[in-house]
Order: C-alpha cells, then structure tokens, then sequence
C-alpha cells in the first residue's frame, strides 16, 4: 500500500466532518477549493479500500464515508489529529476483515420481496390445499373399508324355541362400501379439484406478478429520486455560487444591493425542494423494507441509473401475449371450466346412484372362540337409488349452475375486453414517455448554453439578475422534466410486462422471461 498523501487525508476530513452527506465529485472539488483531476484518484483509491462507499444517481456518481468500516472510530480520531502512520498501519490491516456491501439491483429487490412477501406464502400453502383436495376427491372412486368391533349384553335372547341372539353378543366385523356409480358427481368433484390446483398455481403466479410490480415501482422510484436530488443539489449549488458572485460585485460596486436579496432569497427558496428530494429518497428506502418485510431503516444501496432502453412498440403481439399468458385471464377461463362442471354435478340428481356392501362378521357369546369358523358370517349386495321426485331441488341446482356459467363466461369475455384497453394504454404511455424524453434531451444542451450566456452577459452588464436565476431553474426543470419522462417510461413497461405476465425472474418450469 502506497503513503497517504495530503489529497486523501483531506478527503477523509471531508467526509468524517460530514457523516451523514454523500458528495459528488464536482461538489467536492468546490469544498476543496480544487479540480477533481487533482484529488480523483486518491478518492477512487479510498473507495477501493472500503473507507468509502459509493452509489450512482442517474448521471451522478456520490461518494459517502463508511459508516460500516471496522475501524471507523479509530480512523475518524486518527484523521482528526493527522496521524498519518497509524493510519497507514490500520489501512494495511482493515482490508482483511472489511467485506463490502452489495449494491441493490432490481432482480435483487424483486427476489427478496418474493422471498418476505406474505401473500405470496399463504398462496403456496394454497396450493398444498389443493393437491389435498385432489386427493380427497380420488378417494371417493376407491372402496371405503372400516374395522369394527362391538359387545352387547342383551337380557332375554328367546322367543319361545327360537334363539334369536346371545346373552353377551361380542362382534368383530369387515365392513366393505363401494360407490359404483352416483351420476357423474364424484367424476366432476374430482375434475373440479385438478382445475382449482391450477387455479392456485395461476392465482399465486399473479401475486408474484403484482410484488414484481410494486419492486420495480419502488426501485425506479428510488432512481428518480436520487436523480432528483442531485438535480436539486446543483440547483442549489449554482444558486450559492451565483449568490456569492453578486456579493463580490456589489462589494465591487459593480452589482446592487437587490440583486444580492434577490440572489439571497433564491437559495432559501430552493433549500426546502432539496431537503424535501432528500426525504423522499429515503421514505421509498422505508417502502422498500416494508415490501422486503424488514425494518425500514436497513440500509439500501444502488449504483444502477435511471436510463431507459427504447423498445419496438408492437401491440398486437403485447396483446396476444397478453391473451395466452396473463393470469387473470387463465382464472377466468378455468373458472368457466369449473362452472360447466358444476352443471354436470348438479345433474347427477336426476340420475341413480348405485352401490356396493359388503361385510365379513365374527359373532360369539364367547371372545375365545370368536375366530372360529362356524361364528363367521358374510353378506354382499347391491344398493340402487333412483330419484322419483325431490321437490324441483336438483332442477333448481342444475338452473343456478347454468346461470353461473353464462356468468363465468361474461366475466371472461369482460377482461378479454379490459386487457385490450390496457394495452392500448401502455403503449400510448410509452409514445408519451419517449417523445417526452426525446425533446428534453434536446433542450438540455440549449438550456444549458443559455444559462452560460446569461452568466456571461450578467458578469458584462448586458443581462439582469432575473436572467440567471430564470435560466438556472429553467435547466433544472428540463432536466426533472427528462428524468420523470424516463421514470414514466420504464412505468409504462413495466405495466406492458403485468398484462404480459412477463417476469424478469425466470422459474424452475416457467418459460416467462423478460
């Protein structure tokens, strides 16, 4: 490890003097009072060997101190009192029990909202009650056989010469009872199980779609307000650097006493819109744990940009993706099916049912010799039951689950109607988004520019206070105009991907990747 020069032990005053901000290079050239080129590499030697931390902001990239060092006390006195080789001996040794903190990416954010989410839990053991409930249904096909055993003392036991039972009547019995046929209900009881697994397995598939939506809500929010907060921190950077000119002119004579209010009162105008940026960054850090069921102040980090990559519009293929794969449209299609079943059940009334009984029974007034042979009695037969008239109850049932199914069908053929009209919106959205970001990409540069030239005529006399300031909040409104478009823009996708069913998170038999 090379010594510690004078650029990196004042970036380390810096940062300990300042905890809890994070700073982007050219903010901390102006605390410095030095280029970056001048201090940029001891400050990317510092962030190499853990001292500190950084995350990108858009376009942005902010250093900040780490808290989470193992040494970090013991640097921050030695930094105070500029020691430099105890710390120099701590930097050599600090690397072997440092490990760095991964930075959040959005498949991260995704799958550890998948993992905590409680919803998505109880819809797993929803499916376990339905591979159940299939095999409750299967067993009404297969004979029910039950072992039974009784004891009855019975006080008189004749009828003139005729014997009609024992004194202690002990009985040990096989008892044998087959459906055989009951109209169709069992068959459609047990069709009805196999399509509400499928309708667990659909209606978890959805839950992870919508925890996916929100993810991707929260995480590009989080881009955007980190990008916001930096366009805010220059604002008001370039704000308190033109402050501080038009004092020196005034001092000079060469500005008036109003155009220093006025340039006064811009900077505390634009304090609070950056606190606020400031806040918002970290009540969606908040939002984030409480979708990853942790505590809401576990630190979150991120170096990925707010950035978009265009994609070719195609509706009608959204759509018929749309159509073959959002659950919300399978749910209903299978609760159609599961309706035309419940018709067939509801039919079984006006048809017999047909049964089979069988038993196998040990009767002795004696439990020594119960098992012999001449105690040993069976019997076998079969039941049939035809329904003659039950009062217009299966009629009734049968017009109700015909009505339930036009109903289901409805239903369906409603969200088929919906899912167009959404993605219709989604991809208007994207138009939108697109020729939002397009033109103020173009204006950024202008704006830009204009705000050189008003610096430039303000310094020579030609242009007013009012310039600057107008120009400097005109290029901060552009670039928020440019960053809200690209925010919208990866909305508008992800709203195209829910009504897809697309999922960056690719599954163990599940093709659906984005």
């Amino acid at each position: 490890m090379k010594l510690l020069g004078k650029n990196k032990l004042n970036l380390l005053k810096l940062f300990y003097a300042h905890p809890e901000q994070q700073f982007y290079i050219q903010e901390i050239g102006r605390r410095l009072g030095k280029r970056p080129g001048v201090f940029q590499s001891a400050l990317y030697s510092l962030h190499k060997e853990g001292l500190l931390l950084s995350e990108y902001k858009a376009n942005a990239r902010f250093f900040r101190i780490n808290k989470g060092y193992p040494i970090y006390n013991e640097l921050k006195s030695i930094v105070s009192k500029s020691a430099k080789m105890c710390l120099i001996v701590l930097l050599f040794c600090a690397p072997l029990l440092y490990a760095q903190e991964q930075p959040l990416t959005l498949k991260d954010a995704i799958t550890i909202a998948f993992q905590g989410n409680k919803d998505i839990q109880i819809q797993e053991q929803g499916i376990a009650v339905a591979k159940a409930n299939i095999l409750d249904a299967r067993s009404r096909f297969l004979p029910h056989i039950n072992l039974g055993a009784s004891y009855t003392h019975n006080d008189k036991v004749f009828a003139e010469t005729i014997v009609t039972g024992f004194h202690n009547d002990n009985q040990i019995g096989l008892f044998i009872n087959e459906s055989v046929y009951n109209g169709g209900a069992n068959l459609a009881n047990l069709k009805q199980s196999r399509i509400n697994l499928q309708v667990a397995e659909e209606t978890l598939r959805a839950k992870k779609l919508d925890v996916e939506f929100e993810a991707k809500r929260l995480y590009y929010g989080l881009l955007l307000a980190y990008e916001s907060e930096r366009i805010a921190r220059d604002l008001v950077g370039q704000a308190k650097e033109h402050y501080q000119n038009v004092e020196d002119k005034f001092t000079h004579g060469t500005a008036s006493r109003f155009d220093v209010l006025q340039s006064k009162v811009q900077v505390s105008l634009l304090i609070p819109q950056l606190i606020q940026a400031g806040n918002d960054i970290n009540y969606i850090k908040a939002e984030l744990n409480k979708l990853f069921s942790r505590k809401v102040n576990t630190p979150i980090e991120t170096e990925e940009k707010l950035e978009y990559a265009p994609i070719e519009i195609r509706e009608d293929e959204f759509l018929k993706t749309a159509y073959l794969k959002k659950p919300e449209l399978i749910l209903k299609e299978l609760g159609v099916d599961i309706n035309k079943w419940s018709i067939s059940m509801a039919k079984s009334g006006y048809r017999p049912d047909i049964s089979i009984q069988a038993e196998l029974l040990q009767r002795s007034n004696n439990t020594g010799n119960i098992f012999d042979a001449k105690h040993r009695n069976w019997n076998a037969g079969v039941s049939v039951t035809v329904p003659i008239f039950e009062g217009f109850s299966t009629k009734a049932k049968v017009d109700a689950a015909k009505a339930q199914y036009a109903q289901a069908l409805l239903d369906k053929d409603n969200l088929t109607d919906q899912i167009a009209v959404d993605i219709r919106k989604g991809c208007l959205d994207l138009r939108e988004a697109e020729a939002i970001i397009i033109s103020q990409k173009d204006n950024i540069e202008e704006a830009a520019e204009a705000l050189r030239i008003a610096e430039v005529s303000y310094d020579n006399g030609v242009a007013i206070n009012l310039d600057v300031l107008d120009a400097q909040v005109s290029l901060a409104q552009i670039q928020k105009n440019l960053a809200e478009g690209t925010y919208n823009y990866l909305m508008a996708k992800a709203y195209l991907d829910r009504n897809m069913a697309e999922s960056l998170i690719k599954e163990a038999g599940n093709e659906k990747t984005d």
